[in-house]
């Protein structure tokens, strides 16, 4: 009952702007990160094709695991607080990369070889978990903002317009900007710092239908 209530009660005009700017944000580290895993992956298993199927493959499985949970868990508990707690996870994953993904590069090469093989769980240990926190913002989103069943197409494009227009700013940006200005790593914290300041707009943001 309390589910169906809040999906027929409209999100106030702050708690909209605000998931559709973290939405933008998510969106632009999303596919920002994937650019620079090419990034830490190229030393070890080259810049190939082989590596962006890799890398894309990971991507895309990433996001289908978000989305199934996230779907599952804003469907019990609607509230902004699982984008605040997928961000800041997400973030603490970020953060740890540029110290431990030699390492563990270095250990799957050694391991696994160069192959299919090696680039798939490459890409999974690098990609895999921060993207899946992030795949599960477009499903929360949506059901936050979801004002009636009759507004449901209008409110899913634009939670996904957005989060896409964020991830072609983030590869853009990251690509010919931030990696030729300030590298790898340093950019990699920079997400990490972007998501967490996200996750604290979101951990206090209002429920949208407690606004209403």
């Amino acid at each position: 009952m309390a589910g169906s209530a809040i999906a027929e009660r409209p999100a106030s005009r702050i708690a909209t702007a605000a998931i559709l700017v973290t939405a933008f944000f998510v969106g632009a580290v999303l596919m920002g990160f994937e650019m620079l895993g090419s990034r830490y992956l190229f030393p070890y298993f080259g810049g190939g094709i082989g590596t962006w199927a890799g890398l894309i493959s990971t991507v895309l499985a990433a996001l289908t695991i978000g989305y199934f949970i996230g779907g599952a868990l804003v469907d019990r508990h609607p509230t902004p607080r699982l984008i605040a707690v997928a961000s800041a996870l997400a973030a603490l994953y970020l953060a740890a990369v540029p110290a431990t993904a030699d390492p563990v590069m270095s250990f799957i090469l050694d391991q696994f070889g160069d192959g299919p093989t090696g680039i798939l769980l490459a890409a999974s240990a690098l990609l895999l978990i921060p993207l899946s926190f992030l795949g599960t913002f477009s499903p929360v989103a949506i059901r936050l903002l979801l004002r009636s069943m009759h507004q449901s197409g209008r409110i899913a494009g634009m939670v996904y317009g957005v989060a896409t227009i964020g991830n072609i700013f983030g590869t853009l940006f990251t690509t010919f900007w931030l990696i030729p200005t300030i590298g790898s790593r340093a950019i990699t914290y920079v997400d990490a710092g972007v998501l967490a300041v996200s996750a604290i707009v979101m951990w206090l943001l209002p429920n949208p239908a407690d606004d209403a």
